[in-house]
């Protein structure tokens, strides 16, 4: 789940707030991501994705034709995402508290 302030509809990167459990321990509940409406998304990256109006935050990855939506909580079933669905960007940074603890993401 995310949270955000601003509008995901233009090409520009934009910020959300991690809101939950599914994408831990890499991503904890109030962790920023960045994310770049312009990259394509590909098998292992992380993306916000619009699926029947919901937005999710998970892996991407591609098994075949079939593509899923995998969480890094195990207690987090994945998702197979049929059409359609908008991807909304790849998360390229996650940002903390803690400067240091910032990482970046190809």
């Amino acid at each position: 789940m995310l949270e955000s302030g601003c509008s995901a509809e233009s090409s520009e990167p934009y910020v959300l707030r991690v809101v939950g459990d599914s994408m831990a321990p890499e991503f904890e509940d109030g962790h920023i991501i960045l994310i770049d409406p312009g990259l394509p998304a590909r098998h292992g990256v992380y993306v916000v994705i619009d699926y029947g109006g919901e937005i999710l935050f998970g892996q991407f990855r591609l098994e075949g034709r079939r593509h899923w939506l995998y969480y890094l909580n195990d207690a987090h079933e994945p998702v197979e995402l049929l059409s359609p669905y908008t991807v909304k960007g790849v998360v390229t940074q996650r940002s903390t508290s803690r400067r240091k603890q910032t990482k970046y993401y190809e």
